[in-house]
């Protein structure tokens, strides 16, 4: 008997036999991660790891986004009154850690642009397929916060200190192309190629020995769970610090206004 689906607001999830698709379904937001997909993320994909009827996962966006980050009047809402960020917080840690105790493998199909959380996301997963027009940075800083959401965690370990501090302290945004170049991601191809190769890959994969696949991929990220272990608590507090700074409230202002925004180190 067919395992039933759980039902969420912002999350789709799908069976195609024994790949389950996870799809973050915000489109009109270009699924910008708001209170609600903040909350439903972790419980989504603490399911699907322990799914029984599934043995890869899919992990993609609706729409024309992987993820566009933080929800922009979520944002100003939670700089308003920063104990609702520290709930947030907490949601962001329990996503980066949901996403490394999943055993079985995670694609994800990078659709469209992955920003800030949506790149901690995208770069969790363990193959990273994406279209050629899309982009992919953490420009907390660009807002005044401190990337302390995943970024500090998986930048480094799939590119290396030097180049993931270049980007994650400028927040710079990087093409598919270009991340596919220096190894942040696995692929960039054409768009109209991205769900061929995407479904070859996962067929790949289900045809596998799934056992050795699995366990294959808790060995390899044992050191990842280390260093997530050693970051995210003082990742967090520094981010919930930051959200408290009047850079932050700036940042958020010229974000809205279309502006540079005017930082004093506040």
């Amino acid at each position: 008997m067919t395992r039933t689906l759980p039902i969420y607001e912002t999350i789709l999830l799908e069976r195609r036999g024994r790949l389950l698709v996870v799809t973050l379904n915000r489109p009109d937001a270009l699924n910008a991660v708001n209170r609600v997909l903040h909350d439903e993320l972790p419980d989504a994909l603490v399911f699907a790891g322990t799914d029984p009827e599934s043995d890869v996962i899919l992990l993609t966006g609706a729409g024309r986004a992987f993820s566009a980050g933080g929800d922009i009047a979520h944002m100003e809402q939670s700089a308003a009154d920063p104990h609702l960020f520290d709930h947030e917080a907490r949601q962001a840690k329990r996503i980066v850690f949901a996403m490394l105790d999943i055993e079985k493998p995670v694609v994800c199909r990078m659709n469209g642009h992955a920003v800030g959380l949506g790149a901690s996301i995208a770069l969790l997963c363990d193959i990273v397929f994406a279209a050629d027009g899309a982009k992919i940075g953490d420009p907390h800083v660009g807002i005044g916060l401190v990337a302390g959401d995943g970024g500090a965690v998986v930048w480094a370990q799939r590119i290396g200190l030097a180049k993931a501090k270049e980007y994650l302290l400028t927040g710079e945004l990087l093409t598919a192309q270009k991340a596919a170049e220096i190894g942040l991601i696995n692929h960039c191809l054409p768009a109209g190629e991205l769900d061929g190769a995407v479904d070859a890959f996962c067929a790949r994969l289900l045809a596998g020995a799934p056992n050795a696949i699995r366990w294959t991929k808790i060995l390899t990220n044992m050191e990842l769970k280390r260093i997530a272990g050693a970051v995210m608590e003082a990742g967090i507090a520094y981010e919930s610090l930051s959200v408290r700074s009047a850079d932050h409230r700036e940042g958020i202002a010229a974000l809205k206004e279309k502006r540079a925004p005017r930082f004093t180190g506040r």
